[in-house]
């Protein structure tokens, strides 16, 4: 595909993307609650760290603070002492932080919407964007690292993703490419395949389900695929 305005004319991108990640994707805790504490959880633990490593720091928040009252109430020392051994402790204070606005602001309930989550400490676009789409269906596309990858390959960008002018680009094709049926599952399975096909290095090309289908339609769908 040559260029990524061309993608309202193959929506077939979506369709291969969720028939192939309930097939393929790994089985995380975080992905069987629709729980909007939960899900903000799971998002802070994993920023800058990978899934194997952060499962147990998750597990353990879960367990220790069942709900956002409970981690706003905590001393903080103790907080910290929970997330020892995990790094960027920032992201700990932060998170204790947020747990105390939405708390006293909020009254425990964090914000049903993309733009209320933005209101958050510590909350950027991504982070609002997973919590909106994972726990209230908001149709808002997310753009982590792995989404990057995958929409600069298969719709053959080439803009610099740590310029403010790309992610628009990036944000304005994945808003168009999310179906406002399954926003969550689309969300999860682009990422996912990002994470574990289409990876940084030595993607698993053969297997692609996005080449597999451009092959049906005679296209030349990913410019990063031999």
């Amino acid at each position: 595909m040559t260029s990524h305005s061309s993608a309202l004319a193959h929506p077939f991108f979506a369709s291969a993307l969720l028939n192939w990640y309930p097939r393929h994707r790994r089985d995380l805790p975080w992905r069987h609650t629709r729980d909007p504490y939960a899900i903000w959880l799971s998002e802070v633990i994993l920023q800058q760290t990978r899934v194997k490593q952060g499962l147990p720091y998750y597990l353990d928040f879960v367990t220790t603070y069942p709900t956002v009252q409970q981690l706003a109430a905590a001393p903080e020392d103790e907080v910290m002492r929970h997330w020892q051994g995990l790094g960027y402790y920032s992201r700990a204070r932060n998170m204790h932080h947020t747990a105390k606005q939405v708390t006293s602001e909020f009254g425990g309930q964090f914000p049903g919407s993309y733009a209320g989550l933005l209101q958050l400490k510590g909350v950027g676009q991504y982070t609002a964007a997973a919590i909106a789409s994972f726990a209230y269906d908001e149709q808002v596309a997310v753009l982590d690292g792995n989404v990057y990858r995958v929409l600069a390959r298969v719709f053959g960008i080439s803009a610099d993703i740590a310029a403010p002018a790309s992610r628009k680009v990036f944000q304005q094709l994945a808003d168009t490419l999310i179906p406002a049926a399954s926003p969550a599952e689309f969300n999860q399975a682009i990422m996912e395949f990002g994470a574990i096909q289409c990876t940084p290095v030595k993607p698993d090309c053969l297997f692609c389900p996005c080449k597999v289908n451009a092959l049906l339609f005679s296209m030349v769908w990913c410019r990063s695929c031999p």
